[in-house]
């Protein structure tokens, strides 16, 4: 890896790890939160490629629930997480010089990565709680979380587009 690609693979990470902190809406279901930090997994998947996607989606939201006090979380969500930016970013085709955000790979991409993560947290509370039944509640919130992330990575996603951030950036 070069020196570039380290440094933005770290500005990544802490991206998603501030953007999960930052705004927390507590969820009693669950034991969790709604944050922000889904739609940074899904912006740097579809515009930055698998690997960071992979990477800063797994590491910064493992780091985010580590210093918010999920520990217990850890090592599911960096498993998730991470599994999401793979699955969104191998997904996707984003066609940058064109300027074409609105791809149906790109928007299949992100909701099968969104649909990965709310069955990864089922699948996660299950062995937490030891019960199946008991995690089954957590499936609502973490829908509404993904879909509110969904929205502002559609709305934020458009304007990086529009913006042409990959020219600045370019790592594929």
């Amino acid at each position: 890896m070069k020196t570039k690609d380290i440094c933005l693979q770290g500005l990544m990470i802490a991206l998603v790890t501030v953007s999960t902190m930052v705004f927390q809406i507590p969820v009693s279901a669950t034991q969790g939160y709604i944050h922000l930090g889904d739609s940074m997994i899904l912006l740097i998947s579809i515009f930055f490629g698998w690997r960071y996607g992979m990477v800063a989606g797994g590491v910064g939201s493992a780091l985010a629930d580590l210093l918010s006090g999920y520990a217990h979380w850890v090592p599911f969500t960096l498993v998730i997480k991470g599994l999401m930016g793979l699955i969104i970013g191998k997904a996707a085709d984003y066609a940058g010089k064109e300027g074409h955000f609105f791809r149906l790979r790109n928007l299949l991409g992100s909701v099968l990565g969104l649909v990965w993560m709310v069955l990864g947290y089922f699948l996660g509370g299950a062995v937490l709680k030891s019960s199946f039944l008991v995690a089954a509640t957590s499936i609502p919130e973490n829908a509404i979380q993904a879909a509110a992330g969904m929205v502002i990575f559609l709305v934020v996603g458009y304007a990086f587009s529009k913006a042409h951030i990959t020219k600045y950036i370019s790592v594929k």
